[in-house]
């Protein structure tokens, strides 16, 4: 059930992360929400993945997921940099939270 909430507290920080993208271009109530929702329900779920799991694993996976699914959705919607330096980077990512995911 931890992993559960890490993965929707994960998903739900790339969509406040978009949001906070949109609401940084036009500033309307639909970009706000997803902006403050996205982050405040991130923080949400992972405050329920506490109950489950160890903090340090939980926030690393978190951040690390987070940080992966930005960059790739940036790269996606909005046009950002798809250099192979980004690639790898982001992979190396995964790579050390799927390792943390395996060990825990």
């Amino acid at each position: 059930m931890g992993w559960l909430f890490v993965l929707l507290a994960a998903v739900s920080e790339v969509v406040g992360a978009v949001g906070l993208k949109l609401y940084s271009q036009q500033k309307n109530l639909r970009n706000g929400i997803f902006y403050i929702g996205g982050f405040g329900a991130s923080l949400a779920f992972l405050y329920e993945s506490f109950q489950f799991l160890q903090l340090s694993i939980a926030y690393a996976v978190w951040v690390g997921i987070g940080t992966a699914g930005a960059v790739f959705i940036n790269m996606y919607l909005f046009g950002e940099s798809k250099n192979i330096g980004r690639i790898i980077s982001v992979i190396v990512i995964i790579i050390g939270v799927t390792g943390l995911k395996i060990l825990s």
